[in-house]
């Protein structure tokens, strides 16, 4: 098949509305993965590198972070729909080239849409936009780093720069990054965690003395129970199915608790399997529509049920648990009305799961943003905790808690130290390790950044990935936020928006890819991964480089480092061996397993067959390193959250034609949306009691302190989704979310419960 060239976006429009479908992969995926990747890479390049996709000798996947069977159990096409699509994006063989560039000013790429920008192809060498320049123009590698290393040199404090990371970025590229960051005088780290799973990290820091899950993939297969909630595996974790499928046919019970109807939970034809292709697994046996905010109500009144039914694990809360008292005098006072309110459920389906829920002896909890990017995100995930304390479901057999993580190695960057907080001992053993005083004050996160552009206490910005303006909230004000600065640099594959809406200074400075060779001085590199679960495995690419003036993000870091510290080169005993670094991975390895608890002899343990587990104490031996030394019962007031009349709660979503901010296509098949985006998902009532019909044009106005955010044009769509709410695709709603509504504690922008109205437009 010949690769086709890339298209533009349709006209407002085009888009065509059909129902949802009911059941999701089978053949319509496999034709729809192969079709995207034939026309990007071509049909022998294409069965070439989706052979090394998820593979123990391969590269890991550039989409989640979903983790791998073990190697003795591993598909040989360990991919789905939206991992080729992922991997079809950065091996493809279009090229942005100088060209390029010539006949597209900045203006122009500030318009264009993430879809049409991505379409574009690969980024083949650095480029440079001057102040006062309308065009980006080619730079070398050299002259690109003196420029940098001057810029930030020049001004009046280290923190008035922010570096920040995308989840995509490897172990290695990630902690010479921070110490890269740190040996510059600042712990301005904010990454794309902030964005999500912050309130997880949060939440579970404080409850079980760790930020992350507490399951492996074993686990699942072992369950009784599994709750997913506020999740769409079957878009944004499409490998996450047959994980469930396979729990399934060993016994599991599987809710879904979302306030949409989503397809990925109903019906799986996996296509690894002819059975599966043909005949497909019924995956959820219950639908728990909650209410958007509402799962912070639904867990407490499960955990009420679970008290008042006398299930309550006593042997394990007494040795292993505190505050436990104090709990349940809250559960208690707790309000069946408010209850009822906050979830938009009946009472009978709320006692029916907490039976359920009592007579399973394993059980596992998923979730992902749909609960994280609330008001009360934390004290929602600490409910969910609290729950699971009460009958000992962490650290035993095929129960826990399962924070599913969007982005690949976005847990690993954090373990390296990619945090604006990172805590005392970290930097004490980057002292110890390499001679210098990290900065000790914390640093800024992404909202925080955002907040200091604005006002002119960030000067400078540098992006290891990532498209920032188009994953952050308050588009209008970011945007004026970024176009402010003296000076902005991106480290990326491929053009996005945020390359156009840049400082009055710019750089793009294009790196290799997960599917491309690495080469360095002592030869051909891996670098390594965390995944959702806490596994860390090689990942090594095999494709020649899409141009050869590309270069590594190890040595992107490395040789700016080289430019900020040249005194590091002439250091005898102290300072960082960079040039060492860049030569040899094995070298920052061996750093890294001097500085990062559970990374002892990281060399040799990351070249067995499929890597090894982080130590986890709560699921490995049932230690709690918290504040009271126990597994803390967290107290937390509800506070339903009320929307005026008139008003809808509105969640922004992906497409399944998307992975965060990169847009692959313009459908979303499993929701019957072909050829546009600007779409939003109401419930019939809702519209009926709005007096709007389906296909009517509206505008979605948020409703704010400050004011109102208007997001134009779109068509509405009668879904099934819960009532009093609504859904509609980001980046394009994120405009309507305010820097300032952010969740407690985490400080993550609230995107999953923004209160909007709908206003008609005139026709046309």
């Amino acid at each position: 098949m010949a690769r086709r060239a890339p298209r533009e976006d349709p006209t407002d429009d085009a888009v065509h509305v059909g129902g949802p479908k009911h059941s999701v992969a089978g053949a319509p995926a496999v034709a729809k993965a192969l079709t995207m990747a034939w026309e990007q890479m071509g049909v022998r390049r294409t069965a070439l590198t989706l052979a090394r996709v998820n593979q123990d000798t391969g590269f890991d996947c550039p989409g989640c972070a979903w983790p791998d069977p073990d190697p003795d159990h591993r598909h040989r096409a360990e991919f789905c729909e939206n991992g080729v699509k992922a991997v079809a994006e950065e091996a493809t063989l279009r090229r942005v080239d100088r060209k390029f560039f010539a006949a597209h000013p900045v203006a122009e790429l500030a318009e264009r849409s993430d879809y049409w920008l991505g379409q574009q192809g690969r980024l083949t060498e650095p480029v440079h936009r001057a102040p006062g320049d309308t065009h980006y123009r080619p730079i070398s590698w050299d002259d690109a780093f003196t420029l940098i290393a001057n810029r930030l040199h020049s001004l009046p404090s280290p923190d008035a720069a922010s570096f920040y990371t995308s989840g995509r970025t490897s172990n290695e590229a990630a902690f010479l990054y921070q110490l890269m960051v740190r040996r510059l005088g600042t712990n301005n780290l904010p990454d794309c965690s902030n964005m999500c799973h912050e309130s997880s990290g949060a939440a579970l820091s404080h409850s079980i003395g760790i930020g992350k899950g507490s399951v492996l993939l074993e686990d699942l297969y072992a369950a009784d129970l599994i709750l997913v909630v506020g999740q769409n595996p079957g878009t944004n974790h499409p490998r996450m199915l047959t994980a469930l499928e396979k729990a399934k046919k060993a016994g599991a019970h599987i809710v879904n608790v979302n306030p949409l109807d989503e397809a990925g939970l109903r019906r799986f034809h996996n296509p690894q399997t002819p059975q599966g292709m043909v005949k497909g697994t019924d995956l959820a046996d219950e639908l728990v529509q909650v209410r958007l905010a509402g799962d912070q109500a639904l867990f407490a009144a499960l955990a009420r049920l679970t008290v008042d039914a006398g299930a309550v694990d006593q042997a394990f809360v007494s040795a292993y648990c505190s505050e436990y008292e104090e709990y349940v005098a809250q559960l208690q006072a707790l309000d069946w009305d408010e209850v009822l309110a906050a979830t938009g459920l009946e009472r009978d389906q709320i006692e029916g799961l907490a039976r359920r829920y009592c007579e399973s002896e394993r059980v596992i909890v998923c979730w992902a943003m749909g609960l994280t990017q609330h008001r009360d995100a934390v004290a929602t995930i600490q409910e969910i905790t609290n729950l699971m304390l009460l009958r000992g479901n962490i650290g035993k057999p095929g129960a826990g808690l399962c924070p599913v993580r969007g982005h690949s190695n976005v847990q690993g960057d954090r373990t390296m130290g990619i945090w604006e907080k990172m805590p005392a001992p970290f930097r004490d053993a980057l002292e110890k390790e390499f001679g210098f005083t990290p900065p000790a004050d914390d640093g800024l996160d992404s909202v925080d950044t955002i907040r200091g552009m604005r006002d002119g206490r960030i000067r400078a910005f540098f992006a290891m990935g990532g498209n920032f303006v188009s994953a952050t909230p308050d588009s209008e004000a970011t945007a004026a936020a970024m176009t402010g600065l003296d000076l902005t640099v991106h480290v990326s594959t491929k053009l996005n928006r945020s390359h156009g809406l840049c400082g009055a200074e710019s750089l793009i400075l294009p790196c290799l890819g997960r599917t491309e060779r690495d080469e360095q001085l002592s030869g051909p590199q891996a670098v390594t991964v965390e995944d959702s679960m806490g596994m860390v495995h090689l990942s090594q690419g095999r494709l020649d480089p899409a141009s050869e003036q590309l270069l590594s993000e190890v040595a992107i870091v490395t040789r700016l480092a080289e430019e900020l510290f040249p005194d590091d080169a002439e250091s005898s005993g102290d300072g960082v061996d960079w040039a060492g670094m860049r030569a040899d991975y094995d070298t920052v390895r061996d750093h890294i397993a001097r500085v990062v608890p559970g990374f002892e002899d990281f060399n040799t343990r990351v070249r067995r067959p499929g890597g090894f587990p982080l130590p986890h104490p709560p699921r490995d031996r049932r230690e709690f390193r918290t504040a009271t030394g126990k597994a803390r019962f967290a107290v937390n007031p509800l506070d339903v959250l009320t929307v005026p009349p008139g008003h809808l709660l509105l969640q922004t979503v992906r497409s399944h034609d998307q992975f965060n901010t990169t847009i692959y296509g313009l459908d979303d098949r499993y929701r019957g949306i072909r050829a546009g985006r600007r779409v939003v998902f109401v419930n019939r009532d809702d519209l009926t009691e709005l007096g709007l019909a389906d296909g009517e044009q509206v505008d979605l106005v948020s409703v704010w302190t400050d004011g109102e955010r208007r997001a134009e044009d779109f068509r509405v769509v009668p879904y099934p989704t819960a009532r009093g709410c609504a859904a509609a695709y980001f980046p394009e709603t994120n405009v309507l979310v305010p820097l300032d509504s952010v969740a407690k504690v985490s400080n993550t922008p609230v995107s999953k419960s923004v209160v909007v109205r709908l206003e008609r437009r005139a026709a046309r």
